[in-house]
């Protein structure tokens, strides 16, 4: 049961806090006078960040207590939160990709 709890919180923490921090994204981007963001790549660095935070953190405050729970390496960590701060800053100029 633990588990099926579990997937249904990475689930609405994927869902409402990624749609959230899409549109701050979308928003910082109009104020800058970009007229958006590729989103894509706003999609991917979002989840980037959300993976990071679950797999260091939020993983450790869950139902789930299995025992392959572990912190991602600090190196990869970084890694990927460095790919998501590039995807973040590269939307507003690709935006002229199709969608």
């Amino acid at each position: 049961m633990g588990f099926l709890l579990e997937m249904l919180r990475v689930v609405l923490l994927m869902m409402i806090m990624g749609a959230a921090m899409s549109a701050l994204f979308k928003q910082v981007y109009f104020f800058l006078g970009f007229s958006g963001g590729n989103g894509y790549l706003i999609g991917i660095a979002i989840f980037l960040w959300l993976f990071v935070m679950y797999r260091n953190k939020w993983q450790f405050a869950g139902w789930y207590k299995g025992k392959e729970r572990e912190k991602l390496p600090r190196r990869i960590s970084f890694a990927l939160l460095v790919c998501s701060a590039l995807l973040i800053i590269l939307a507003p100029f690709l935006d002229d990709f199709p969608q």
